[in-house]
């Protein structure tokens, strides 16, 4: 069987955790940092994205946000 026959499934909650980790790293973070905040169901994207917007670092931001 060849990688084109292969058809990957991806879920909706794989999706909206994949996007979620490309819009936190668009706005700054890390992609660990990213992922691991991607994976939480109690972190709200949007207050990730603006800590970073508003002049946090990184690592305050995280600090904030766990």
């Amino acid at each position: 069987m060849t990688a084109a026959q292969i058809q990957i499934t991806e879920t909706e909650a794989e999706r909206v955790q994949r996007w979620r980790i490309e819009e936190l790293e668009r706005a700054g973070y890390d992609t660990q940092s990213a992922s691991e905040l991607a994976a939480r169901n109690d972190v709200d994207l949007h207050r990730a994205v603006e800590l970073i917007e508003n002049g946090c670092s990184v690592e305050l931001a995280l600090e904030i946000l766990r």
